[in-house]
């Protein structure tokens, strides 16, 4: 690698106080100093538990959704099935639980497909990206108090088609898909 300009330094923490706390995150004003220029600022920091996004694909070579209302955007969002990581939880289990929880389905093996960071420059938190094949109905749902979820399946391609062209817009099920996208072209060429 060639950089064109100079590495960035990496700024010191020196501490934090909490800012706001709720049921799904907690608010930090975080205070660092640069080591060279010795200036300080508070930043803002988002830390929420770590989340877990689930590429659910069925036998037929379907992948299973979730259509729901969502309040940050005010509008409904086709996504894949996925929620937050309990304390201490794998996220292949948490994947596995939290696809059961949201649309009643199970699957076969599980794996991780890789793991991002939803905003690097506000949050703390990752979104693991977990595959779990051989996805079949097994059992109703158990939503938490604020999910109303509807459950569906699309044919792989197709669900590519709405990424490529802004039916699905969350960002965390693109990147899912993407992880996902170089699988389904070896699993298509061995004829599944």
């Amino acid at each position: 690698m060639n950089p064109t300009s100079p590495e960035p330094s990496r700024w010191e923490r020196h501490g934090r106080r909490l800012v706001a706390s709720t049921r799904v995150l907690d608010l930090y004003a975080v205070q660092f100093r640069h080591p060279v220029r010795r200036t300080e600022r508070e930043f803002i920091v988002v830390d929420a538990p770590d989340w877990v996004n689930v590429i659910a694909l069925t036998p037929q070579g379907h992948l299973v959704l979730v259509r729901q209302f969502r309040y940050g955007i005010d509008a409904f969002s086709l996504e894949i099935p996925g929620g937050v990581i309990e304390k201490g939880e794998d996220p292949v289990a948490a994947g596995m639980r939290e696809l059961r929880e949201e649309t009643g389905y199970a699957g076969g093996t599980a794996r991780l497909l890789g793991s991002v960071h939803p905003n690097p420059a506000i949050q703390s938190n990752c979104c693991h990206l977990v595959l779990v094949e051989a996805a079949v109905r097994a059992g109703d749902t158990a939503w938490d108090h604020d999910e109303e979820i509807a459950v569906s399946t699309a044919p792989v391609d197709e669900v590519f088609t709405w990424a490529r062209t802004g039916r699905i817009t969350h960002a965390l099920v693109l990147n899912a898909l993407w992880l996902f996208e170089p699988v389904w072209t070896e699993l298509k060429g061995r004829g599944i």
